[in-house]
């Protein structure tokens, strides 16, 4: 097969301890996953999960023990960052019990759903899709993917954020409302989960903004550290 021009590189993620890196097919989203997020962004009670996507080639990907580069991105004056537990699909599939779920993981890493949040509530108000204020370039940091088998008990870890230092963020994944078993069911019931795939499982409460110079630092219990610098 001959193209009209050369294909892009498949975005990848590291991985923990192998050479080999996971290729990235798709990125889903899990809106408003952690009840107190919900009830700062002026929702409660634990409503149907939905979801959204970002371009693959969203992914700035952070080699274990650097810290990576974040660009502030153009048209916002309002960049939040959501630090999320983010879930990496080995076996794909479609209408996937939750009782089953956690064989299709592959493994676990630490990311980001960086949000320009002024352009995300200008399309709320006008009844629009909000892709522009989630789907940006470099929109889905991640730090290196740690395989399921040594990830520990990532469904009570605590996961958190600090910017220059000061806490912004800090929870546990037992807070989810929808549990990564019930939102890979969910997921898989409205698209045919591949290998390659990248859920962001959601966010803790304490989002905010972020500016050029700022440092941010976030884990996930027995993931490790995500370090960026927005540029």
């Amino acid at each position: 097969m001959s193209h009209a021009f050369p294909p892009a590189p498949i975005p990848s993620v590291p991985i923990v301890g192998r050479a080999e890196r996971f290729p990235v097919h798709r990125i889903y989203c899990v809106g408003r996953n952690y009840e107190e997020h919900a009830k700062e962004m002026g929702f409660t009670g634990r409503e149907p999960p939905f979801f959204f996507m970002k371009p693959a080639d969203a992914v700035v990907a952070v080699e274990p023990g650097q810290t990576g580069e974040l660009p502030y991105p153009s048209l916002t004056a309002n960049l939040h960052h959501e630090i999320e537990l983010v879930v990496a699909i080995g076996q794909g599939g479609k209408n996937i019990k939750a009782a089953d779920a956690l064989r299709h993981i592959y493994g676990y890493a630490v990311g980001l759903d960086m949000t320009r949040r002024d352009l995300q509530n200008d399309m709320k108000k006008q009844g629009r899709p909000w892709c522009i204020g989630k789907g940006f370039d470099a929109s889905a940091p991640i730090g290196p993917i740690t395989p399921a088998a040594q990830a520990g008990d990532v469904a009570r870890a605590a996961i958190w954020l600090q910017v220059n230092g000061t806490d912004r963020q800090r929870s546990t994944v037992a807070q989810l409302i929808w549990n990564i078993a019930e939102t890979i069911e969910h997921l898989s019931a409205a698209w045919e989960l591949q290998p390659g795939d990248l859920i962001y499982t959601g966010t803790p409460e304490g989002v905010g903004a972020v500016v050029r110079g700022d440092l941010l630092e976030g884990g996930v219990d027995g993931l490790g550290t995500l370090r960026l610098r927005v540029v």
